[in-house]
Parts: C-alpha cells; sequence; structure tokens
C-alpha cells in the first residue's frame, strides 16, 4: 500500500517502542498483562513506561501545552494500547476522560495548570456517578453548598469512579443548586493534594469481572472545601458540560473496541491455520472461513466508521451529538459480537487461561464487556439519536456542511473548537446525507448493489424516523430498534465516503478492486436483516487472504498500513 497516514506513523511509533507483546521479559507483554490481571493489580510498571514514552501528552491540548492537536491520532495511539490490553488502556486513559471538562469549559488558568499536571504524569479522574442513581446525572446528591468565604463546602459520594483513589486530580459533577434541575449542578474541579485532612476519604475498589487491575472504586467527601474559582465553565453549566464532554470520549471509546477486536482476531486467525481438522487446516474450512472472514470484515467496518468519526470531531463538530453516539453504539456492541463468533470458533481456548497464547481471549472478551457502559451505556446512546430523529428527517438529502474534508485523509483538520459543540444536532448528520450521492457514484463498482440496496434500507430507516410516536410511558422497543438500524446506515456512508475519497491513492491490499469495501458493505447488509449469509463470497475470500497476508508480513490487519513490534507467530 503506496498510502501513509500520520496517526498510523505516530501510533507505529509507540507499537515499537512497547517491543513484542509475545516476549515474555517486556515490560508491557501479555505474559505481564495476564500476571497482573490474576492478581487484580494496577498496572502501575506499565503506565509508567506509557508515562516515559509521552503519551500523557497526547491527552492535553496544544492550547494547554499538550500535543493534542487532532482526535484521529489519539485515537490510534490509544488503539495501540487496547490491542495488548484492555486494562492499561482504561486505566491510563482515564486521565483524558478526567480532565476533558476543563478541555472544552474551563479557563485558560484551569487548562494551563491542568495541563502541566497531566505531561508531569499526574493522573485525573471523572466524578460524575453515584451508588443510588447510575446515569441519571440529574438525580445527583453531591453538593457544593457556599460556604459564606469565598468557598464550596462539598459533600457526598461518587461511586464506581476509574482512578478515584489513584487520581490527585478529580472533576466533580455536584449541585449547586438547592433544587438541582438542568441549570442546578456545577463541574468543580478537586485537587486532593489540596483537600483539609479528613475532609475525604476514598471508598474501597469494587472487584470487577473484567479490568480487574483497574482503580474502580470511589471518593467520600465531608464538607471538603473548595475555592468559588474551581467552577469549570460557570455556575450551572455543569449538565451541558459534561453531556458536550461525553461526545468527545463516546468517540474516543472506539479505540477500545477496535483494539480488543485487533488482538481477537489475531488469535482467532493464527488458531485456525494451526489447528488441523479432517488432515487439513481449521481455516481451510468453510464454516471457519466464514466466521473469520465476517470477523475481517466488522473490523474494518468498524475502523472506518471510528475513523471518519475522529475528523468529524474537526469537521462537522456540530453534528457530533448524533456521530458520538452512532459510534458509541456500533463499534462496542459490533464487536461483542464479533468476539462471542470468533470464542465459538476457538472452542475451549476462548474460556481458558493460562493455555498458549490463545488463554488471552478470555481476558479480552471479558474486559471488553464493560465498553458498551462507558461514558453512557448501549440505551442511553439510542435513545440520544431517537431524541435527534426529527431533526435527521428534516435534514435528510440536503447536507449542511460537506462531509468531504472528514472522508478524504489527505485534507488537513481544522483545529477543533470546543465552542461549536451543540447539545442537539439542528443539521442532522452531512455524513448520511451524503449516501445517495455517494451510490450513484459508485454506479458500475463492484459494490454498487450493495450500495443501492444500503441505500433502500436507509431510505425505510428514515420513513420509520419519521413515523408519528406515542411516547406516553417511554420510548417505545420500535424506535430504538430503529435507532440501531440508522447506526449501521451511517457506518456504511462512512465506508462509501471513506473508499471513494482515497481509492486513487490507496490502492493495494485491501483496497484493492474495492475488496474491503464490497465485504463490509455485505456486513452491513447481513446484521441489517437483508440477507443471511455472505453474498459477494469471493470478497470475502480475498478479504481473508489480506488478513492472513498482514499476520505473515508482521503488520496489523488494517485499512491502512501499520507495521507491528515483531510477533513470534
Amino acid at each position: 500500500m503506496t498510502f501513509e497516514h500520520s496517526p498510523y506513523r505516530l501510533a507505529e511509533e509507540l507499537e515499537l517502542y512497547l517491543g513484542d507483546p509475545n516476549d515474555r521479559r517486556g515490560p508491557f507483554s501479555y505474559d505481564t498483562c495476564a500476571r497482573l490481571d490474576a492478581r487484580e493489580e494496577f498496572p502501575a510498571e506499565i503506565c509508567r513506561l506509557l508515562d516515559d514514552w509521552g503519551l500523557p501528552d497526547y491527552y492535553v491540548p496544544t492550547l494547554a501545552g499538550g500535543r493534542l492537536r487532532d482526535y484521529e491520532h489519539a485515537l490510534q495511539l490509544m488503539r495501540t494500547v487496547a490491542r495488548r490490553d484492555l486494562t492499561v488502556a482504561v486505566a491510563h486513559g482515564k486521565t483524558y476522560l478526567g480532565a476533558v471538562c476543563v478541555w472544552i469549559a474551563g479557563s485558560a488558568e484551569q487548562a494551563a495548570r491542568l495541563g502541566a499536571d497531566i505531561r508531569a504524569g499526574v493522573p485525573v479522574a471523572l466524578g460524575l456517578t453515584e451508588r443510588a442513581h447510575g446515569s441519571d446525572l440529574l438525580a445527583g446528591e453531591v453538593e457544593a453548598v457556599p460556604d459564606g468565604s469565598g468557598n464550596w463546602r462539598v459533600s457526598g459520594e461518587k461511586w464506581l469512579i476509574n482512578n478515584a483513589t489513584r487520581g490527585s486530580v478529580l472533576t466533580l459533577l455536584a449541585r449547586t443548586a438547592e433544587d438541582g434541575g438542568p441549570r442546578g449542578f456545577s463541574v468543580l474541579l478537586a485537587d486532593k493534594r489540596e483537600l483539609e485532612s479528613g475532609s475525604y476519604r476514598h471508598l474501597p475498589k469494587v472487584p470487577t469481572h473484567g479490568i480487574r487491575g483497574a482503580d474502580i472504586s470511589g471518593i467520600a467527601l465531608d464538607r471538603a472545601r473548595l475555592p468559588r474559582s474551581t467552577v469549570v465553565g460557570g455556575e450551572g453549566g455543569g449538565i451541558e458540560t459534561v453531556l458536550k464532554a461525553l461526545q468527545l470520549t463516546r468517540t474516543m471509546c472506539a479505540s477500545l473496541s477496535l483494539g480488543a477486536a485487533d488482538h481477537g482476531l489475531a488469535l482467532a486467525l493464527d488458531f485456525a491455520e494451526q489447528r488441523r481438522l479432517y488432515g487439513r487446516p481449521l481455516a481451510q474450512l468453510p464454516q471457519a472461513r466464514h466466521v473469520l472472514s465476517a470477523a475481517a470484515a466488522d473490523v474494518l467496518v468498524h475502523e472506518a466508521l471510528a475513523l471518519v468519526a475522529s475528523r468529524l470531531v474537526h469537521t462537522a463538530t456540530g453534528e457530533l451529538s448524533v456521530m458520538s453516539a452512532v459510534t458509541k453504539y456500533l463499534v462496542p456492541t459490533g464487536t461483542e459480537e464479533l468476539l462471542r463468533e470468533l470464542a465459538a470458533l476457538l472452542g475451549a481456548r476462548a474460556f481458558l487461561t493460562g493455555v498458549e497464547r490463545y488463554g488471552m481471549f478470555e481476558k479480552i472478551e471479558r474486559d471488553h464487556r464493560i465498553v458498551s457502559l462507558f461514558d453512557g451505556n448501549t440505551l442511553v446512546n439510542l435513545n440520544s439519536l431517537v431524541s435527534q430523529f426529527r431533526s435527521l428527517v428534516r435534514n435528510w438529502r440536503r447536507p449542511r456542511l460537506d462531509p468531504a474534508p472528514a472522508c478524504d485523509l489527505s485534507v488537513p483538520l481544522p483545529d477543533f473548537d470546543p465552542a461549536d459543540l451543540s447539545l442537539m444536532s439542528r443539521y442532522g448528520s452531512s455524513l448520511l446525507s451524503a449516501l445517495p450521492a455517494w451510490t450513484a457514484a459508485l454506479e458500475g463498482h463492484p459494490a454498487a448493489e450493495a450500495a443501492r440496496r444500503l441505500l433502500a434500507v436507509t431510505e425505510g430507516v428514515i420513513e420509520e424516523m419519521a413515523a408519528p410516536r406515542e411516547l406516553v410511558g417511554g420510548v417505545p422497543y420500535e424506535a430504538f430498534e430503529t435507532a440501531r438500524r440508522l447506526c449501521l446506515c451511517c457506518a456504511g456512508a462512512a465506508c462509501m465516503g471513506l473508499w471513494l475519497h482515497n481509492r486513487l491513492v490507496a490502492t493495494g491490499g485491501v483496497w484493492r478492486d474495492g475488496v474491503w469495501l464490497r465485504a463490509g458493505l455485505d456486513r452491513l447488509l447481513v446484521r441489517l436483516g437483508e440477507h443471511q449469509r455472505a453474498a459477494d463470497r469471493e470478497a470475502y475470500d480475498r478479504l481473508l487472504d489480506e488478513a492472513y497476508a498482514a499476520r505473515s508480513a508482521g503488520r496489523l490487519f488494517s485499512l491502512l498500513r501499520l507495521d507491528l513490534a515483531r510477533e513470534t507467530v
């Protein structure tokens, strides 16, 4: 493949720095991660290794002294960490989540101070959830009361907080108006190093099924004194700030799923090549090839969606309420299904630990189950899309923004402006609205028929979204199903746009003859229930051959080239 793309080159730099994950002597090896997981031990040494490389710099925007210029680079860096171990990715990457409210709504002074801390390796946490209320932010009971001398007095508990104990700085959502409500909460920046002794205590680590070594704990505050200046984004603006921040973190959560899928698929490919049944490798048997090639197609579809979404952060910021929900729903849930299918292929080796290198698969699947819960669970994201059906219908076939810059990888990304974030997209989705034009542009291509069928499905989804609904008693199931199908249609649009705008420069490997696009669109039609089995069998077979070629050459199976630290296959 001739096309070089800087986010993949940067991720490759980190990958090579971390060394061969199969080398048991390496500090960030699969073996080391398995031992830490068995002991439920925090991966402190590995986190220091990432600090030494400079990963925290990429959690801090350039305006705050860091190196976070665009979210496409951040996506590929965190995918690289997650490919080795999700616990490490969650434990280390949580600092970005803890800081993002400051990046989008904080003062220059707050951002500069927090940026310096993060670049020095200080962990940061985000205190949102509470034991009795979960995702219901408006029910939060942690309260901040003015003490009459220029300070807040903060009391209450935050629970199930990643880095609550290890984090030195916490971004807290607290009720600052007695009656609460949408304008009754504020975001406060709490530095535990400056809190009075006895004004807070850490809650015990919560045992978890996956990511066992992560610091999932909590904090209890008892009239902890915080200066009024610690408010981020103005008093009463906490809910809006958090919801806008989650648009960024939901988009970035795709990196966790991409990394888990990369690792899981690699293990399954190796197993199927080495395992023999009926006198030949499992990889040559039709059912095994079907499972592997379908997984390979899903991996690339998810990658395409995440890649385009990370660029839309910059090019269509006001539409991110739609695209972040699509990405956060589809990539984690799709990866869960992908891993379940591969687990069936691996059989017992998908459940046993310490069995050759395939014992890692059990940990991958177990760890990944929590990703769909992060930053708003599946229903939260689908409900967010349901609430925007009207705008999506109104703007169908008339995009207000050009989605091409998000798809054309040769186009430099503009600076991200957090002021452009919006709780609801006024103009729907420019990406989805481009689907008719992109379908027409594929006329004569081997993927044209699949594109036409996807467009027809999308038009049906638009009709379903336009149908009046009785909302008394809550959102009906049918609306959630429509939102699920909408996500698959948006993924198809991302695939088409990405292929059309890069096909002249990305010409080898999975791009040759549009193989990845053909298999990807076909898989989306299967997931939409349009047919039960693969229709373009040749595309799947060629895609699987490309996956094995990448494994043999020591490359990541991916849309764009990325050389791996040489694994012992």
